[in-house]
C-alpha cells in the first residue's frame, strides 16, 4: 500500500494540480498490478516523510495486527488513518440481511476482538425518520441543492436536534461523533466546515418555499384542518457586540440579558403547533407593529381565528384583522378588573387548578368579553403582590426610622425624591398606598412618615388570578374560548423548547444573513421536533424533546473486529440493539428499530 501523487490538468483553466490516490499492489494473472483503494483528493496535506507510516497504520488497523506495536504517528494524522480505513472496511463491505434463516459461522480468536469508531445514531435515526416523513431531502433537491449541500442541510438540521451548537461545533460532532452520515450514505469526516455556513445562507434564501411546503407535508401527513392562527414574538441574545447587523439592537430582554443586544423572531403557528409562518426583527422590534407584516400573505382561509397575547392586541391590529375578515381571541389590555364568582361558569377543576369564566357582552363593541378566574394565578399573583407590599414597607420604613437617627436623611425635599423613587419602583405596591410626610417649617426636614394601604378597585390587589379575553366570536361558549386561548400557552412552549433545546439561544454570528440563518436551522429542527412528539402523544408519550434525547442518546453504531483461524480479519459494523425503554418509542412512532444496514468485510 502506497500514495501515489498525480498531475492533472484544471478542465476550466488549464492549470496543473496535484490529486492523491491511496494505491494497493496485487497479483493478477502472474502480473502486479495497481488498484486505486481510495481516492484522497487534492486537499491531501500530510508531509511526504510520513506517508510511509501512514499506510503502515492503515494496513494495521485494516488487519487488527495486535500483536504489532502501533505505528506511531500524530494525533491528527492517527485519526486520518483510523478514517481511512474504515472507507477502506466500507468500501468491501457487505449487506448482512439480517432476516435470513442460514448462519454464518466462523472460526475466531475471541482475544483480538476489538470494538472500534462508536458513533451515535438513536436521535439521528429518529430525526430522520422525521425528515423522511415530511420528504424533506426531496423538496431540498427540488429547490436545487446538490448531493452535498443536502447532506450539509441535513446535518445541520439534525444536528440542532441532537447536539446544538455553532456551525464549527456541529461540524465536529457530525465527523467525530455522530453516524447520520451511514444513514444518509454521506462521508461527513470529508466535508469542509464551510459548507455548514454556506447551506445555511442556502435555507435562509429559501425560507418562504420551506416553510410553506413543510407545513403542506404537514398537514397532509396529519389531516389536520386550518381553523386557528397563533402569533407571538420572543427574542434571543448575543454573545458579543455584532456590530455589523441592524438586526442586533438594544430591547426588553426576556432572558434578562440587557447587558446583550437582542434579535426578535416572530412565529406564526396553526392550532396545531405547526410553525406556518417566521419572520425576523430588530431586537427593539415593537410588538404591535409586526402583526400586519407577518399575517400579509398568509393566504389563510377567511374567518381564521387570530389568537394574540395583550402586547400585540392593540386597537389598531384588531381593526385590522376586522378589516381583513380574521376572527380573534386576544388577550385585553385593559388594566381595570371585574369579578363576580356569581355570574360564573367553571371550564376546568382539579385537585390544583380550578378556573372560572364571567361572560359579558361589551355593548359599544359587540364582543364578548370573558373575566377568568384561576386558583393557581391567584396564588402566584398574591404570593407576589405580598412580596413587593412587604419590600416596599420595609423601605418606608427605613425613611421613617431614618427621621430620628443621627446623619441619617431627614430634608423634606430629599424625602420626597425618595419615595418618588420607590414609587416608581415598586409601582404595582405603591399605586394601594396614601403617604403623609410631615415638614417641619423651621428646619425645613421631615418629622413623620405616615402610611395607609388601601387597595385600588378593581386592580390586581382586589381580583388576584383575574385576567380579560376579548373576542368576536359570539356564538361560542366559555369553555370552548378558553380552551382556544390556552393554545397560546403552546406558542410559548415553542419558544422555551426553541430556546433550551434547540440551540437558538446565544448567537455568535455578526452578518445579517448567518443571524437570520442560524435562527431558522433552529425552527427547521423544531418541525422535525414536533412531527415526532405530535406521533408520540397519540400514543400516550408526552415526554419533552430533551427526556427524547436523554432516552435515546447512548444507542450507536460500532465495529466489531476479529481476528479468524485462517489469519484473515472479519470486521462487523452494526448498530447496537434497542434497550426496551427506547424500543418503546419505536413501537409507538411503527418503525424498525434497526438503525442503518449491518456490514460484513473479511481481509
Amino acid at each position: 500500500m502506497y500514495i501515489r501523487r498525480t498531475t492533472i490538468k484544471s478542465r476550466t483553466s488549464g492549470e496543473p494540480y496535484f490529486t492523491f490516490r491511496l494505491v494497493e499492489s496485487e497479483r493478477v494473472d502472474g502480473r502486479v498490478k495497481q488498484r486505486i483503494l481510495i481516492n484522497l483528493g487534492r486537499h491531501f496535506s500530510a508531509p511526504r516523510e510520513q506517508w510511509k507510516a501512514l499506510c503502515a497504520r492503515i494496513v494495521q488497523l485494516i488487519d487488527v495486527q495486535e500483536t504489532i506495536a502501533p505505528v506511531a504517528l500524530s494525533t491528527e494524522l492517527e485519526l486520518e488513518a483510523q478514517r481511512y480505513a474504515a472507507q477502506i472496511v466500507a468500501g468491501r463491505c457487505e449487506v448482512i440481511d439480517q432476516n435470513a434463516v442460514e448462519g454464518r459461522y466462523e472460526t475466531v480468536d475471541v482475544g483480538s476482538l476489538e470494538l472500534v469508531r462508536p458513533r451515535t445514531v438513536g436521535v439521528e435515526h429518529l430525526a430522520y425518520h422525521a425528515a423522511e416523513q415530511l420528504g424533506l431531502e426531496a423538496l431540498l433537491q427540488e429547490l436545487g441543492f446538490n448531493r452535498h449541500q443536502r447532506a450539509a442541510a441535513l446535518g445541520s438540521i439534525i444536528g440542532r436536534m441532537t447536539c446544538p451548537g455553532s456551525e464549527a461545533a456541529t461540524h465536529e460532532w457530525l465527523q467525530r461523533h455522530s453516524a447520520l452520515g451511514e444513514l444518509i450514505d454521506y462521508d461527513f469526516e470529508g466535508m469542509a466546515a464551510r459548507r455548514l455556513y454556506a447551506v445555511s445562507d442556502q435555507l435562509w434564501k429559501h425560507r418562504e418555499a420551506l416553510e410553506e411546503r413543510l407545513y403542506g407535508a404537514e398537514k397532509s401527513l396529519f389531516a389536520f384542518e386550518e381553523t386557528i392562527t397563533l402569533y407571538d414574538l420572543t427574542n434571543t441574545y448575543f454573545e458579543g457586540e455584532s456590530k455589523q447587523s441592524l438586526l442586533t439592537q438594544r430591547g426588553r430582554s426576556k432572558e434578562k440579558r440587557s447587558d446583550a443586544p437582542l434579535v426578535t423572531l416572530g412565529l406564526v403557528l396553526d392550532g396545531s403547533g405547526f410553525p406556518r409562518k417566521s419572520q425576523i426583527f430588530p431586537g427593539n422590534a415593537s410588538e404591535p407593529a409586526t402583526l400586519e407584516s407577518m399575517l400579509t400573505g398568509l393566504q389563510a382561509a377567511q374567518g381564521t381565528i387570530i389568537v394574540l397575547d395583550a402586547g400585540i392586541a392593540s386597537e389598531e391590529n384588531i381593526i385590522w384583522l376586522k378589516e381583513h375578515g380574521y376572527r380573534y381571541l386576544v388577550v385585553s389590555r385593559k388594566r381595570t378588573r371585574r369579578f363576580d364568582e356569581r355570574e360564573t361558569v367553571i371550564v376546568k377543576q382539579t385537585p390544583e387548578q380550578k378556573v372560572q369564566i364571567q361572560r359579558v357582552i361589551n355593548d359599544a363593541t359587540g364582543e364578548v368579553e370573558l373575566y377568568c378566574h384561576s386558583q393557581a394565578r391567584e396564588e402566584k399573583e398574591q404570593a407576589m403582590q405580598d412580596l413587593f407590599s412587604e419590600r416596599f414597607e420595609q423601605q418606608l420604613q427605613q425613611l421613617a426610622d431614618g427621621l430620628h437617627k443621627k446623619g441619617r436623611m431627614k430634608n423634606y425635599g430629599k424625602i420626597m425624591q425618595r419615595l418618588g423613587r420607590l414609587q416608581e419602583k415598586y409601582a404595582r405596591a405603591a399605586q394601594h398606598y396614601d403617604i403623609t410626610v410631615q415638614q417641619d417649617p423651621a428646619s425645613d426636614n421631615a418629622t413623620s412618615i405616615q402610611w395607609v394601604r388601601h387597595n385600588k378597585s378593581g386592580s390586581q390587589a382586589t381580583h388576584p388570578g383575574v385576567y380579560c379575553l376579548r373576542t368576536d366570536i359570539t356564538e361560542w361558549d366559555e369553555e370552548r374560548l378558553w380552551h382556544t386561548y390556552t393554545l397560546l400557552t403552546d406558542l410559548e412552549a415553542v419558544f422555551r423548547s426553541l430556546k433550551s433545546e434547540l440551540g437558538l439561544r446565544p448567537i455568535y454570528h455578526q452578518k445579517t444573513d448567518r443571524i437570520s440563518g442560524h435562527l431558522f436551522i433552529s425552527l427547521l429542527a423544531y418541525h422535525l421536533v414536533h412531527t415526532l412528539r405530535i406521533q408520540l402523544k397519540a400514543k400516550d408519550i408526552h415526554s419533552s424533546w430533551e427526556q427524547l434525547r436523554r432516552i435515546l442518546g447512548n444507542r450507536s453504531r460500532i465495529t466489531a473486529s476479529l481476528r479468524t483461524r485462517e489469519g484473515k480479519t472479519i470486521h462487523v459494523r452494526k448498530a447496537t440493539r434497542a434497550e426496551p425503554h427506547q424500543q418503546i418509542l419505536y413501537d409507538a412512532l411503527g418503525i424498525s428499530s434497526v438503525a442503518g444496514v449491518t456490514q460484513r468485510t473479511t481481509v
